[in-house]
């Protein structure tokens, strides 16, 4: 039985609903961005807006991928198998909505959830008007893209709407990046982990030599002609320290860009992890600083009030759309 099957009869669907997901057809789904409020309601832009120029309040968060991963992240907010008592085989995207279904189901989403600020007194009205044309599509809401086997023509589909893409991917799978029939606009790869041995407490891959693929994935960042970044979750207790190990993978995967990111606590990860394993901003700054000495990139930016820490040896970043 798939996933959506079983989902939909159980408390797991009731408490999706309760966090906004947006579900679109069998195994895609979009989600209110926190700063897609704070953009349009308190003029208070997303780190990648800072970072990189994308348009906050104009960015699409979603997945094609809801409820399937190769990996049960301990720090993931995603609903995993065996959450509230409700399991299913989370390898296995049916892959039944075509990229031009996923893009119309995104687009009507996002255009109910901008509708939604037209009773807010505090809405800023220009934003509000730009916000019903996105211009930014974050491939990253949950689950791991790469499991959507036409991911590129997704890409590509929405790159002839005028959008850029944002592609987050835990690697596992190089051999569907590699064939990616369209590159993001900008790609990421999750490095939560120094060695193996954290790797398989923190990730918690659910196929044996993912390690393995990860590496090969990081093997072959450099042959992408989009700008790279290594994303780093750091965990408190679990994966904040062991900066040489860390290092030596930055060396041969050659990022354009490393972002340092406290996790949150927040969705789904409630069920495993703590609020004491959040680490603060000072402790997130602290380890970038010292992988910056270890790899030869700089801190070039950062935001506090998302416990991130950009690191490139550009002197700035690319911007890849046009802040406001």
């Amino acid at each position: 039985m798939e996933a959506l099957d079983k989902v939909s009869d159980s408390s797991l669907f009731t408490s999706l609903k309760k966090q906004k997901y947006h579900l679109i057809g069998a195994h895609s789904a979009v989600k209110r961005c926190k700063w897609l409020y704070e953009a349009i309601v308190n003029n208070r832009p997303c780190y990648k807006q800072k970072f990189y120029g994308i348009q906050s309040h104009r960015c699409i968060q979603m997945t094609p991928s809801l409820y399937y991963c190769t990996q049960q992240c301990l720090f993931c907010w995603r609903a995993q198998s065996g959450d509230m008592e409700t399991q299913w085989d989370e390898m296995r995207n049916p892959n039944k909505d075509t990229p031009e279904q996923i893009i119309e189901g995104c687009l009507k989403a996002q255009e109910k959830i901008i509708s939604g600020y037209k009773g807010n007194e505090k809405t800023n009205w220009k934003k509000f008007f730009e916000a019903q044309q996105p211009s930014q599509v974050a491939i990253s809401l949950t689950g791991e893209p790469t499991l959507y086997e036409p991911l590129g023509d997704l890409i590509k589909s929405f790159h002839k709407r005028g959008l850029t893409t944002f592609l987050v991917t835990n690697g596992t799978l190089p051999s569907k990046l590699s064939r990616l029939s369209q590159e993001p606009s900008q790609l990421y790869v999750s490095l939560c982990a120094p060695n193996e041995d954290i790797y398989k407490k923190v990730c918690r891959p659910q196929f044996p030599n993912a390690w393995i693929k990860l590496n090969q994935t990081l093997d072959m960042l450099q042959s992408f002609n989009c700008p790279t970044a290594v994303r780093m979750t750091m965990v408190k207790n679990h994966n904040l320290g062991l900066i040489n190990e860390y290092a030596k993978l930055i060396e041969k995967s050659n990022p354009t860009y490393i972002e340092v990111k406290a996790y949150m606590h927040i969705g789904f990860s409630n069920l495993r992890l703590s609020f004491g394993h959040m680490p603060m901003h000072q402790e997130v700054r602290d380890f970038a600083n010292i992988l910056a000495e270890n790899t030869g990139y700089k801190v070039i930016n950062e935001a506090p009030e998302s416990r991130v820490i950009l690191l490139s040896r550009l002197e700035k970043p690319i911007q890849l759309g046009r802040n406001t």
